[in-house]
């Protein structure tokens, strides 16, 4: 069998705007403007808090998840976790829009964290979700705490997606990469 190539339908030297050539550079997280205003915003340091101290909740909160899925024990401890847990997420959920509206003119979905955000969404909906459960009294612990693994599932993911951006602005920052087109 042989493979014929089809020729590109681009000219060759033809500029193709794509994800990251509308800020200027490949790839660039941030715009010079976006990244002064990101360094200047209170949310900037909000976000370095709450991620931290979410994180260490999530990590208690899935202890007693885990002890309560193989032993039956500490449900209401668990329970109190996960509702902990979630208020830490609506919160720091609410704070970074405030951030991503201070730093890019969107609340949400900002071309930079767009995949983030559609990500978190999806945490949100699997937190809320257990709320609902628990507080409508529907299902089982067993369903229960499944879901709340679930939203913890999810939300690694999406805190993966955050640390990766994380480093990719740190790159970005370096002397030798600070030229940004503004």
């Amino acid at each position: 069998m042989t493979r014929t190539d089809q020729a590109s339908p681009v000219e060759p030297g033809t500029t193709v705007k794509g994800a990251g050539h509308e800020r200027g550079n490949t790839g660039a997280l941030y715009t010079a403007e976006e990244r002064q205003r990101r360094d200047q915003s209170v949310w900037t340091l909000v976000q370095g808090v709450l991620a931290p101290v979410q994180f260490l909740v999530f990590l208690v909160s899935l202890g007693l998840v885990i002890r309560t899925l193989t032993t039956g024990d500490g449900a209401f401890a668990a329970d109190v976790s996960i509702v902990i847990k979630t208020l830490v997420l609506y919160t720091i959920m609410i704070t970074g829009s405030i951030w991503e509206k201070v730093v890019f003119g969107k609340w949400l979905f900002a071309p930079a964290f767009f995949w983030e955000d559609v990500f978190s969404m999806l945490v949100l909906a699997l937190h809320t979700l257990y709320l609902v459960l628990l507080l409508g009294e529907i299902g089982t612990l067993e369903q229960r705490m499944l879901v709340a693994l679930a939203g913890y599932a999810a939300y690694v993911i999406n805190a993966g997606q955050f640390i990766w951006k994380l480093r990719m602005a740190r790159l970005q920052g370096t002397p030798s990469n600070t030229a940004v087109a503004a």
